[in-house]
């Protein structure tokens, strides 16, 4: 039987339940105890009611063996969760988002403790995420052209740019490569240029609010850390499983048309091998940037014209370049065509000319895609490189993914199942592609029923 003793003090009126419940190794009664602060305008009999009622509550809890009086804080429990995560073999890059995510849930929730946190507490958060102001980024400006070229034909190189702009060395690199980066960055750079940031960098406006797939991260993370509190019993429900977050704004897969496919093609016989054979490879294979870029030259199968995709190459500023498994560390077997065994056949001749020519220089890493040394490139490398080689060609924008997009389109759209288009895909469900590509087998599907029309039903003229 719970006891309750009322409690005066400055702050007001509260109440103290106190459960025993056994002896500890010394013959010590084990106590545990629950604060309840009743709400303002409560009558005595609602008040009498409640507390009786939260009394019985924390009881049963404890009778099923929930630690009802855990005073961890979800902070506290979070950090307890990650190191789980990390020891349990989590990947660097999976940890590092945990930790951004953290520096906003915890302002939020990070003080109260685990048995305390409700799900009307959450939709206040996450309906705090979604308002105006809430996302601290900034604008961003991103090179409109070609930023060696302007620095070529000014006889300026990199460092010089970076010691007149003030800019650090690596900055500037960035821009280069057309990524994007902070407008008061690209004011400077400008500046030193003697141009206007208008008319060497496109701007891009930072949005004051976060977006729901970001705000659906916030509560995933959330719901995995308190459903690890639920299983170790230290709270007897997952408050994120029964919140409302907000709805994924499902976007239409980028993909290229045949016609586009073709003028890529063309303009890849003006390049330079290298970046020829790994643009041919990721349309062919479809693999993720990562998965292209961490190719060995041992994972290469001439005699049965396939791939080994076991490794994703990754970059992460803290680690540098480092490896790791494939997204859903997977090891998967990709067919390819003749012709692209033939393309590589020449690529390794190339390869190992390289190789001779820079003598000590050279590290045997056995990566395909390499620096002038050998060393691995990093996978950033041919974003970039595709980037200007769309603006020199006239082509479309071009990024890695629209490729894997593309194969699996052509793929659906010739009659494959899309058991097989997974498997080459590497997705670890069927699920996962039929949701991704849902648009597209619709329209496959609408097609074969147009052709099966045609043959049974509509007589030929």
């Amino acid at each position: 039987m719970a006891n309750i003793k009322c409690i005066e003090g400055k702050s007001g009126v509260s109440y103290k339940i106190t459960v025993t419940k056994g002896r500890d190794l010394n013959g010590k009664q084990i106590r545990h105890y629950k604060t309840w602060v009743p709400e303002r305008g409560m009558t005595k009999r609602q008040i009498e009611k409640e507390v009786q009622r939260v009394a019985f509550e924390f009881e049963q809890e404890l009778d099923l063996g929930y630690a009802a009086d855990n005073r961890q804080t979800f902070a506290e429990y979070a950090e307890y969760v990650l190191k789980q995560k990390e020891r349990g073999g989590a990947k660097f890059r999976t940890l590092d988002r945990y930790r951004e995510l953290l520096e906003r849930i915890n302002p939020a929730i990070g003080h109260m403790k685990l048995t305390d946190i409700r799900p009307q507490h959450l939709n206040s958060f996450y309906d705090n995420l979604g308002e105006a102001g809430i996302s601290t980024k900034e604008d961003k400006a991103q090179i409109r052209g070609d930023l060696y070229a302007v620095l070529k034909d000014r006889h300026i190189t990199r460092a010089q740019l970076a010691s007149e702009s003030g800019v650090s060395a690596t900055t500037i690199t960035t821009a280069c490569q057309g990524k994007k980066i902070a407008l008061k960055t690209a004011d400077a750079i400008a500046k030193a240029l003697g141009m206007k940031t208008k008319a060497l960098f496109d701007i891009y406006k930072a949005e004051g609010k976060l977006a729901n797939k970001t705000i659906l991260e916030h509560h995933r993370l959330i719901r995995t850390i308190l459903g690890q509190a639920e299983k170790e019993m230290l709270v007897p429900y997952n408050a994120a499983a029964k919140a409302t977050p907000p709805k994924n704004d499902q976007k239409e897969v980028n993909y290229f048309q045949l016609d586009d496919v073709v003028r890529i093609r063309e303009a890849l016989e003006q390049e330079p091998l290298k970046w020829r054979v790994a643009t041919h490879l990721l349309l062919i294979t479809g693999c993720r940037r990562g998965e292209v870029m961490g190719l060995r030259w041992s994972k290469v199968d001439f005699e049965n014209n396939q791939l080994k995709i076991d490794t994703n190459l990754l970059y992460s500023p803290k680690r540098g370049i480092y490896e790791d498994t494939t997204k859903t560390r997977t090891v998967r077997f990709v067919k390819i065509p003749a012709e692209t065994m033939e393309l590589l056949r020449e690529y390794r001749v190339w390869y190992n000319e390289l190789r001779e020519a820079n003598g000590d220089r050279w590290h045997d890493t056995d990566f395909l895609f390499v620096k002038d040394n050998g060393e691995p490139m990093i996978p950033d490398g041919i974003t970039a490189w595709l980037r200007k080689f769309s603006m020199r060609h006239d082509l479309p924008h071009i990024n890695p993914h629209a490729f894997r997009h593309t194969m699996a389109s052509v793929l659906i759209n010739s009659g494959a199942d899309v058991v097989s288009v997974s498997k080459r895909l590497g997705h670890k469900k069927v699920s996962t592609t039929t949701d991704i590509y849902s648009h597209i087998i619709q329209e496959a599907d609408e097609q074969a029923s147009e052709c099966l029309a045609d043959v049974m039903l509509r007589p030929k003229k």
